[in-house]
């Protein structure tokens, strides 16, 4: 069982039903040989008495930013320096808020900026409030300054909605606590290329031809490699997301554009996942101003021409050629077409998703795959994206690098 022996583990408790959990959560990591001391927001108390944390971890339960007997003794700057983590569970949306605009207005969140230690959060809210522009925004920000999030899990809530949302059980917080403080290397020097987002393809200068890719998936397995130890080259489509902690970013707007970059990064990396949504046909001739609608035209014709392949023409590199991994967004006969892909463009393995599933595919939180090699399938089930990053990494790296 991996261990936790000797960390020191300051557990930040908000407000919700699932602090309930949080008692339970402090025996368990107890049990692994760690050292816990419980800060509790004024919401958590409405949920749970500070009496309870205190018999558990034999410590006495933190709550004032400003209570002078906790300053006398272990005073908030000197609690910050003595944590090797803050685990944040459950941490409600309204923390999340807090923490992404750095603010520090009560005991916890003062505690979050003033530590040099990692700081990992277990959401737990409502499934609508997780799905919330705000929440996803803020999570986006967190994650891009290393914050790590363990969860949320999905199903029924107190509330009786089913969703995403629920916080993740104790132990399940445990093992991944174990990961994010010794994450598995399994990059180490390992130079990585990751292309994400779309492409946008200009028809004049105010409108061009593109799709729905949000960027998400990209962004997270960019994430999931910087954590496995390797050097990260992200080129990035037009998304509106934070660059993940560790993470080499190049922005792009055009197919052209994207591989260029990917062929120079290329040049240079062991392994290539392409897993932007590249336009396949841009205009065959950009107009030099807006394509103005004239009166009694009702139609007109867009000639398109084939934007070149990114993720074959790095494949077919007979010099210095990386692992190349694909991705093919389908609607249907998904793996038929997946597996036609990895034979046409000579790929080494590739990732298909069916994005007309409205639980996983372009701009949704979750995601659900297939990953496909010369060795057969290997389905990955629904998931959230950073999780099901993590899961393609280390699948990805067992098959590349295999010793």
């Amino acid at each position: 069982m991996p261990s936790l022996a000797d960390k020191r583990i300051l557990l930040g408790v908000t407000g919700g039903i699932a602090a309930y959990k949080s008692a339970d959560l402090v025996r368990r990591l107890q049990d692994r040989g760690a050292t816990v001391r419980v800060v509790m927001t004024a919401g958590a108390q409405e949920f749970v008495r500070p009496l309870t944390f205190q018999a558990l971890s034999g410590n006495p339960v933190h709550t004032d930013l400003l209570d002078p007997a906790a300053e006398a003794a272990m005073g908030h700057i000197e609690l910050a320096k003595w944590a090797d983590v803050i685990l944040v569970a459950p941490a409600s949306a309204s923390v999340m808020a807090k923490l992404a605009a750095g603010m520090a207005d009560d005991l916890l969140t003062t505690l979050c900026l003033a530590t040099e230690a990692p700081v990992v959060l277990a959401p737990a809210m409502n499934q609508a409030m997780w799905r919330h522009p705000a929440t996803q925004a803020n999570v986006q920000t967190l994650q891009s300054r290393g914050v790590a999030l363990l969860g949320p899990d999905a199903g029924s809530q107190a509330c009786g909605d089913v969703g995403p949302g629920r916080m993740l059980e104790p132990l399940a917080i445990v093992d991944g606590l174990v990961d994010v403080l010794a994450p598995q290397q399994l990059l180490a020097g390992k130079k990585v290329t990751i292309t994400a987002g779309p492409t946008r393809e200009a028809l004049d200068p105010v409108r061009y031809l593109s799709n729905h890719s949000s960027g998400k998936m990209g962004f997270a397995i960019a994430a999931a490699a910087a954590r496995a130890g390797a050097e990260v080259t992200l080129i990035a489509g037009p998304v509106r997301l934070a660059t993940p902690a560790g993470v080499k970013r190049v922005d792009v707007v055009s197919t052209d554009d994207m591989l260029a970059a990917a062929e120079q990064a290329a040049d240079d990396c062991d392994l290539f996942i392409a897993a932007a949504a590249v336009v396949d046909f841009r205009p065959a001739v950009v107009a030099a101003q807006k394509i103005k609608k004239e009166d009694g035209n009702d139609s007109d014709v867009l000639q398109l021409v084939k934007n070149p392949d990114i993720v074959a023409t790095i494949a077919a590199r007979s010099d210095k050629r990386p692992f190349v991994v694909g991705f093919a967004a389908e609607t249907e006969k998904v793996t038929e077409h997946a597996e036609s892909k990895l034979t046409r463009k000579n790929l080494d393995m590739i990732v298909a998703n069916d994005v007309s599933d409205p639980e996983g595919g372009f701009n949704s939180d979750r995601n659900a795959v297939i990953v496909i090699d010369r060795s057969g399938q290997h389905p990955l089930p629904a998931a959230l994206k950073t999780e099901l990053a993590a899961e393609l990494i280390a699948l990805i790296a067992a098959r590349a690098f295999a010793k």
